[in-house]
């Protein structure tokens, strides 16, 4: 069993190691993938990979609750980070009351905000009530409808500069560590070298400090479409079809259940 990692141990990895990072939603796969990572993210993606929706913002904080809960339970040795969904830390008193509920209900040891310099005084309050913070900065999903679509980040020096100023704002508000999502790989890993927290890249190259991918994505369970910064590690939708095609085979024909399988 991995020792677990904790703040002081991420914030250490910084320069050291490249820190892993993966998505979950229930204990199942929790307990598979917790070996091999150093943090699970349960990510309000799931509103699209698990509910089919087409963006993150529906998602709710009882969702987020009761899926954060069930990784928590498969993965009781990880370090466990839970999104805030859309809605839930548009001003300090709401993400803090949001964030205690969390903290109460589940076993997580961090949330995750999207947001720079305009959320650096929520995440300063949430730190200064005993919250820990994951910062995201670059693209960022609950924008989508405001911004009219996924669009990579750090294309001028302007949008750069801000990068810069999103991420040094962000972990001089007290995060312990933070996303960078769709971002020229040049320009993440610039920002990456301006902050003394790790900033774990997601469609940003490989010069950052770490890597995050959403599980379905990494599995090739998710067949709708494929983002260009996800490398699929097995054709999972191809063996599950494969599998199901071949029970359904085995039923049909009544090759199951045999002798070895009835009481």
């Amino acid at each position: 069993m991995n020792k677990k990692m904790t703040i002081t141990s991420i914030k250490k990895a910084k320069g050291e190691k490249p820190l892993v990072m993966v998505t979950s939603y229930d204990a199942l796969f929790a307990k598979l993938l917790a070996p091999y990572s150093d943090m699970i993210l349960v990510g309000d993606s799931l509103n699209m990979s698990f509910a089919g929706k087409r963006d993150t913002l529906s998602t709710t904080l009882e969702q987020m609750i009761y899926h954060t809960s069930a990784v928590c339970q498969g993965a009781q040795n990880s370090f466990i980070i839970c999104d805030m969904p859309f809605g839930t830390y548009t001003n300090k008193e709401d993400a803090l009351k949001n964030a205690i509920k969390v903290f109460q209900e589940t076993s997580a040891d961090s949330i995750k905000i999207e947001g720079g310099e305009d959320k650096a005084d929520i995440i300063s309050y949430l730190c200064s009530n005993g919250v820990a913070v994951c910062g995201h900065i670059g693209l960022l999903p609950q924008a989508v409808r405001g911004e009219g679509g996924y669009k990579v980040k750090g294309k001028t020096e302007e949008e750069k500069l801000q990068l810069i100023k999103d991420a040094r704002a962000v972990e001089n508000a007290g995060a312990f560590c933070m996303v960078i999502e769709g971002v020229k790989a040049e320009v993440a890993a610039e920002v990456a070298s301006c902050v003394s927290v790790p900033v774990i890249g997601i469609g940003a190259g490989k010069d950052v400090d770490g890597q995050v991918l959403v599980f379905s994505d990494m599995l090739g369970l998710f067949e709708e479409f494929t983002p260009k910064f996800v490398k699929k590690y097995m054709d999972g939708a191809s063996l599950v079809k494969e599998a199901m095609l071949n029970y359904s085979n085995d039923v049909k024909t009544k090759e199951f259940p045999k002798e070895e399988h009835t009481y």
